[in-house]
């Protein structure tokens, strides 16, 4: 899937004639040469340390896995450091060699995060078992990514991706209370009493538990925008049939500061430098699960 930037061509002249014209605006610079600078301005690089690190998150940094599926590797045996088969707990330092199924690990310095939006159909995940068409077959990024959590496969929307573990931790965890923006459309008319008892918090018989109070508002005779600070296992649509009302489209349109705008399904972008510095901002007091099982 190519970028969002990616525009399609015209007739060969018109395409020369925009091409020059954009050369001529950006000091004498092709369009092609614009591209690559403005993605230049959008990488990151990931802070290194000197310290020993746990080898949990090592892996996460390196862009491998998420800490709970390193977790999972070191368990069943298949992480092995300078030779020698890893052990939960493990901490490693610099220049030591970790590998895991026989593949080297390497540290990757430049930080990667996009913004993407998700298909209605694709599961935000790397089980092939069921023939499913995953994020990571649509967005096919030549590094490797992970999802910052996920929307189940019949909700598209925004979906922020990243190789960047502290990142991930620190947006999901419910604790910190990040928002979280939905455009939710269902299937008969919303009432006062409807919007009052999402606002107020439901209580979802199968998990046994009150979802938070919310921020909603009307956009529309079927619709509403929804903010939550929680992410439970398809809470939006379990919050619904708790009401009676059933979901027909469910689109995630925000995720803390960074938007979905003008993405179509399938495409991504990089995070702009503006963007990902007012996510550092708010992030800056978030608390980290894993960091936090680490002092333990």
């Amino acid at each position: 899937m190519q970028k969002a930037a990616t525009q399609n061509g015209g007739r060969t002249g018109r395409n020369e004639a925009k091409k020059q014209k954009a050369a001529e605006q950006n000091g004498g610079r092709t369009d092609t040469a614009v591209r690559e600078n403005n993605t230049k301005e959008h990488k990151f690089t990931k802070k290194q340390t000197s310290d020993e690190v746990r080898l949990n998150k090592y892996l996460s940094d390196a862009g491998f896995c998420s800490r709970r599926e390193a977790d999972r590797l070191i368990e069943a045996g298949k992480v092995f450091v300078d030779g020698q088969r890893a052990v939960q707990g493990q901490k490693i330092s610099r220049g030591q060699k970790v590998s895991v199924n026989g593949r080297s690990v390497e540290p990757e310095r430049e930080m990667i995060l996009l913004a993407v939006n998700k298909p209605r159909g694709v599961v935000c995940t790397t089980d092939r078992r069921w023939g499913d068409r995953t994020i990571y077959d649509v967005v096919n990024y030549p590094k490797r990514i992970f999802s910052v959590g996920r929307l189940d496969k019949d909700s598209e929307g925004l979906l922020l991706m990243t190789n960047y573990g502290d990142i991930l931790n620190k947006i999901m965890r419910a604790g910190n209370y990040h928002e979280k923006e939905y455009l939710v459309t269902v299937d008969k008319d919303i009432t006062p009493d409807f919007l009052h008892k999402m606002a107020a918090g439901v209580y979802l018989k199968d998990l046994g538990v009150t979802t938070r109070p919310c921020r909603i508002e009307l956009a529309g005779e079927c619709q509403f925008r929804l903010v939550l600070t929680q992410g439970l296992n398809r809470q939006i649509r379990r919050m619904c049939e708790t009401l009676h009302y059933k979901v027909k489209r469910l689109v995630r349109v925000r995720i803390m500061n960074i938007k979905l705008g003008n993405l179509k399904p399938g495409e991504y972008r990089a995070v702009t430098r503006k963007e990902f510095a007012q996510l550092q901002e708010q992030l800056r007091d978030s608390k980290n699960p894993g960091k936090e099982s680490e002092k333990r």
